[in-house]
């Protein structure tokens, strides 16, 4: 694939995809107006992360409710987020790795709301049957899946970047607030969070507000 190929598949601008991996601007239009040819294994490793990230973190919007579609168990109808996400994992049946949200409260940084509503996700688009399911994606890497108790959810830094990648349709008031639990459990500090150079800047930021939420 060429550099412009690789970059129409993600629908980026030549300065957006730039941004997405922090190449410079005047690189970008050099090699798309062939002035110059970036490397072979530079073309392959953007390609590999290309398709990455159209199957993961895809843009999307929030579902509206659909009559056509089934319902999943509502919150309100549990004592416990373990119980509701069971219950929300036997009523979609098959393969499905919770996040954002819900991979907080698999992890216990995050106790949930009582109306919540939306179920966020990597799995088959079959999934989108129910609604209030929200797919990230359909394939995750097996190293940033856990289990509990016969969930699965994203790993704490998969979780932050998700929610750095989808900050804009996303109340990040949880993240913040599982950031805030975070950083008082690991002795007032954010080691052992690895976020990807891209969302840096972002979650630099993020921390800041988590670290202002425990303190306040």
């Amino acid at each position: 694939m060429t550099i412009r190929e690789i970059r129409n598949r993600l629908g980026d601008t030549q300065r957006e995809f730039a941004a997405r991996y922090h190449i410079p601007f005047r690189t970008i239009q050099n090699w798309e107006a062939g002035i110059r040819k970036p490397p072979e294994y530079i073309i392959n490793l953007l390609e590999s992360r290309m398709m990455s990230d159209v199957a993961n973190r895809k843009s999307i919007a929030l579902p509206k409710h659909d009559p056509k579609k089934s319902n999943l168990p509502k919150r309100s109808d549990y004592v416990g987020a373990t119980a509701w996400l069971k219950a929300v994992r036997d009523c979609i049946g098959e393969p499905f790795v919770f996040a954002l949200d819900e991979a907080l409260m698999c992890q216990g940084y995050f106790g949930g709301r009582s109306d919540e509503f939306l179920v966020w996700g990597y799995g088959n688009d079959s999934v989108t049957r129910f609604n209030g399911v929200v797919l990230l994606g359909n394939q995750i890497s097996r190293y940033s899946v856990k289990e509990r108790e016969g969930l699965f959810f994203t790993d704490f830094s998969r979780t932050i970047a998700d929610a750095l990648a989808n900050e804009v349709i996303l109340d990040m008031q949880g993240i913040t607030e599982a950031l805030s639990h975070y950083y008082y459990r690991n002795g007032e500090s954010f080691e052992g969070i690895s976020v990807v150079p891209e969302y840096q800047e972002k979650f630099e930021k993020l921390a800041k507000e988590a670290v202002n939420y425990y303190e306040n």
